[in-house]
């Protein structure tokens, strides 16, 4: 692999990472929200969907590739 390819792949990471904060999950590279509600949010990525369940739900950051779901989180699951 030439270094130019590598240096476009560590800058421009596609893979979906969760990063889980006192009552914030932040999403990082998913493709599409699929269900959102004060009580459950379910986002899309490559491989599967993230459930996201608790109480008093808000996204509080939306952008193309990243969202932040705060609130009383109960439960992630990864399915």
């Amino acid at each position: 692999m030439k270094l130019t390819e590598r240096f476009k792949d560590y800058i421009y990471d596609r893979k979906m990472s969760i990063h889980i904060y006192e009552n914030k999950v932040n999403i990082v590279n998913y493709n599409e929200i699929s269900h959102f509600n004060s009580n459950k949010v379910v986002v899309v990525y490559d491989d599967g969907n993230i459930i996201v369940e608790g109480k008093n739900l808000v996204v509080s950051k939306l952008l193309d590739n990243e969202i932040l779901i705060s609130g009383k989180i109960k439960r992630i699951e990864l399915g």
